[in-house]
């Protein structure tokens, strides 16, 4: 028998051109009507490329037409542009690649203390460990982090004489930080429209060159840097960082809901601070457990991973040595961030 639930099925197998992530999971599946054998099914894509929703429904139609039964297949498409920009972006730029860089990541949380910045940094470093080229921008201005993350808090940035920012190299990756250029007691005081521009320089005026991936470490919350991010660069997927605890997932939903209002593929969730192993080998979940899943399963999308409360996660932050530099045996934070990179590998390859 012809339900809902084994169209959806079949249409989970359709993957979106250029990502291992299929057509359900990225949300563009917005209606099936089963009338007897006969099917109807509403899709919504966001995009300029013609190409895309063609290579979709020829896809669509060879997976519906191996379902036993079925009779008349439809598909009607919804094509839409790709947002405009907000206040701080190019209006007539709108969406935009940046020049040698071929996949762009967006990591982000509801509320800051979840270890957003600490999920960015260890998994640009370890996809930079798997062979990949990696770039890390730190758009958090008033709360940068990722320069001491990685251990080179005293460097500056060099310019070129155009006026390109050079990154600064550090375990095997690029990156760019607000906290190169500030001294520790500074603050950065600025209102959106100029944050924003600050963010574009960031990542536009800087030499990344060739790059596999672009890990964007951004704020916490939904602002004018969000937004002005995702709807100005092209950004080809997000991630969504909480804790397990029902006040963190409460930010994880805006974050999601942002992310999905702007067309921007949410590629899954990671629970941070998951749990924690004591010496005794006894496993405590101190933010509670389970809550991750059930988020990702209530948002519809994977839940990529877990990482586990760690003291050498915390040490190597301080340090500028990222936990992910451990050998993966030794310990199981490693070994979480090595797992992460290798599913990002799969789900956004280049």
């Amino acid at each position: 028998m012809i339900t809902e639930d084994s169209i959806r099925e079949t249409l989970g197998t359709v993957s979106y051109p250029g990502f291992s992530r299929d057509i359900v999971s990225f949300g563009l599946v917005k209606g099936i009507a089963i009338d007897g054998s006969d099917v109807r099914v509403e899709l919504s894509i966001a995009t300029r490329e013609p190409k895309i929703p063609e290579e979709i429904r020829e896809k669509a139609e060879a997976a519906l037409a191996a379902v036993d039964g079925i009779g008349k297949v439809t598909l009607d498409f919804e094509i839409k542009d790709p947002p405009q920009p907000v206040v701080g972006g190019d209006p007539a730029a709108g969406q935009t690649s940046i020049p040698g860089v071929k996949k762009i990541i967006a990591v982000a949380s509801g509320k800051g203390g979840v270890g957003k910045s600490t999920v960015s940094t260890n998994l640009a470093v370890s996809l930079a460990q798997t062979g990949a080229s990696v770039g890390l921008c730190d758009c958090d201005l008033y709360g940068p982090s990722v320069a001491l993350m990685v251990g080179q808090q005293d460097a500056q940035p060099l310019a070129t004489e155009d006026n390109e920012i050079v990154p600064i190299e550090a375990h095997g990756i690029k990156t760019i930080s607000m906290g190169y250029l500030l001294h520790e007691d500074s603050a950065v005081i600025v209102r959106g429209p100029l944050a924003t521009r600050y963010i574009q320089q960031f990542l536009r005026q800087s030499l990344w060159g060739e790059l596999d991936y672009l890990i964007l470490d951004l704020p916490p919350g939904t602002g004018d840097i969000q937004l002005t991010i995702v709807q100005t660069v092209a950004v080809d997927s997000s991630i969504i960082v909480t804790t397990p605890q029902e006040m963190a997932l409460i930010d994880a939903r805006k974050a999601s809901a942002m992310f999905r209002k702007v067309n921007v593929p949410i590629l899954g969730l990671v629970e941070n601070m998951s749990y924690f192993v004591c010496d005794a080998g006894v496993r405590y979940d101190i933010f509670g457990s389970g809550g991750g899943a059930k988020e990702a399963e209530r948002l519809g999308v994977p839940q990529l991973g877990q990482i586990p409360i760690d003291m050498h996660t915390r040490a190597g932050g301080d340090s500028g040595e990222p936990v992910c530099l451990m050998p993966t045996e030794a310990s199981p934070a490693s070994a979480a961030f090595a797992d992460l990179a290798q599913r990002i590998r799969e789900e956004v390859p280049v």
